[in-house]
């Protein structure tokens, strides 16, 4: 038996690269074929990310090469700021480094994983190192790097460091990998869907067998920027509380209120103090456990306005109208909404939806969307997926079997928060908080009534030429009796009835047009 000295000597800490070097599934690379997807997603996230925050439209450059049976060359480029040269080793060699970790506002990544656990799964599967290309500007020298990260201590382990002239033309970031994986569509149902969740964003993407594929954009403006806000009292718990009193350099309780949280002027500040019966001078360092906490139960109980709304970006109804539209030309109908602001444990969001009728399917697919980033995997466990489960879409004009809906239609649903309640570390799907599938169930059915009185108005038009139809069929027989009753030309009166029925025949297929439109 051993001893408990013996068993502490075994005791050791590990890094965070380890542990996800044993547990990469949990970041999504779980298999061949959804981990060279992964690779590509964090690519083209980090890119469209980076552009945006420096306010350039996006133009991003995905390659894929086949070198083996299950090898892949990965290469993504991007029109981008670039990073500075002592940043590039970090941001792409160092676990959990990044810069949104701890700013409240929409953004497609928050964790300093993303990219990094890209170059982890490369070097895990190939050994090979990852080259990165880095420009600031079009005047300096490109700076180049190969490096792998070292997984006992997190950090980068840099390979190969020059400056090269001829690097890059303009400034931006360019990334290859090379990976052990399995090619399947996703990748470009991935770049399709990201098309038409960033409208401003230009994609060319060249796959293994040689095809070249360009999703334009169908917006040429950059949307409104989020903004960083800072924590809602209905957000915060015990422990970041204890902390944020630790660390503030307010100088009293009410004063720490009114600088550390949105949504709090001096009158809400006093209020909770009084509420907690606080003296609004104490020192925030100096509180206790027990004053702490009677200070988190007032912030809660305490009426205070939402926090505010412009750290939110969402897509736009109007621009992903036209997104969808260059996507799906084929269409008969296109709607889409968006919903009210609404807000969870402080944090805001948005929900947006649309509805593609006529679309190549045979029933109802859905396109799962979260701070402008595809949700491709999980669907079953998603809070979007559950909110069209709850909608009666027989209401709606729309054949139902079970859970199955029998129509071309494609359902797209977008949440765009400050913190999206992802389900695990690879973001594949969204908690089900109940005041999340409330807003997509809402806003969900708010397309659903449009698409019914689409498809109501175009049988009516449709049952209407129908009759003209039946009524041309018999123009002969009719102008016969007519003749006969009144002794006219029977030619002339068939003649007159079926210039008649094409008239309304041409009034007919206008209506129908313009019910598609």
């Amino acid at each position: 038996m051993k001893t408990a000295a013996e068993l502490a000597k075994e005791q050791k800490e590990i890094s965070i690269s380890e542990f996800f070097e044993k547990n990469k599934h949990l970041l999504g690379f779980d298999n061949p074929t959804k981990a060279l997807m992964m690779t590509v997603k964090e690519g083209v996230d980090n890119s469209l990310d980076a552009a945006e925050e420096a306010g350039i439209l996006p133009d991003v450059n995905v390659r894929i090469k086949n070198i083996s049976d299950d090898k892949f060359q990965i290469v993504i480029q991007d029109n981008g700021p670039g990073i500075v040269k002592e940043q590039v080793p970090r941001v792409f060699g160092k676990l959990l480094y990044g810069s949104k970790f701890h700013r409240l506002k929409q953004n497609r990544g928050q964790q300093g994983l993303g990219i990094s656990c890209s170059v982890l799964y490369s070097q895990l599967t190939t050994g090979s190192p990852t080259k990165v290309w880095s420009k600031i500007d079009n005047k300096n020298k490109t700076h180049y790097y190969e490096l792998n990260i070292n997984t006992i201590k997190n950090e980068p382990e840099i390979l190969k460091e020059e400056d090269i002239n001829d690097g890059l033309k303009e400034h931006g970031i360019k990334i290859e990998m090379r990976t052990i994986g399995r090619y399947r569509k996703t990748i470009e149902d991935y770049l399709k869907q990201t098309s038409i969740a960033n409208p401003f964003a230009k994609i060319v993407y060249n796959a293994p067998d040689g095809t070249r594929i360009t999703f334009p954009r169908s917006v040429d403006a950059l949307p409104k920027p989020a903004r960083e806000m800072r924590p809602h009292p209905y957000g915060v718990e015990f422990g970041v509380l204890l902390r944020m009193l630790s660390k503030t350099k307010s100088k009293n309780l009410a004063s720490f209120l009114s600088n550390e949280f949105s949504s709090l002027g001096a009158h809400s500040s006093n209020l909770i103090c009084k509420t907690a019966r606080l003296d609004r001078n104490l020192k925030p360092a100096k509180l206790t456990r027990d004053e702490i906490e009677k200070l988190l139960n007032a912030m809660q109980k305490v009426k205070i306005q939402r926090p505010p709304l412009d750290c939110l970006s969402p897509i736009g109804d109007k621009e992903l109208e036209k997104s969808l539209k260059k996507e799906y030309p084929e269409s008969e109908f296109i709607t889409t909404v968006q919903r009210e602001p609404e807000v969870y444990r402080g944090f805001p969001f948005i929900i947006e939806c649309a509805i593609v009728y006529g679309a190549k399917t045979d029933k109802m697919d859905v396109i799962r969307f979260a701070n402008r980033v595809p949700l491709l995997y999980q669907a079953g466990a998603c809070a979007i997926t559950e909110a069209v489960r709850n909608v009666e879409w027989k209401r709606y004009n729309l054949p139902q079997s079970g859970n199955e809906v029998s129509a071309p239609v494609l359902l797209i649903v977008h949440m765009c928060s400050t913190w999206v309640p992802f389900i695990s570390e690879s973001k594949e799907a969204i908690a089900s908080y109940p005041e999340i599938v409330k807003e997509m169930k809402l806003a969900i059915q708010d397309v659903a009534r449009d698409v019914s009185r689409f498809l109501s108005g175009k049988r009516k038009v449709g049952e209407q030429k129908r009759r003209l139809l039946l009524f041309e069929r018999y123009a002969h027989e009719v102008a016969s009796s007519v003749a006969k009753l009144t002794g006219k030309n029977e030619k002339d009166i068939e003649n007159r009835l079926k210039d008649l029925i094409s008239k309304r025949i041409r009034i007919s297929d206008k209506d129908e047009e313009q019910s598609e439109q």
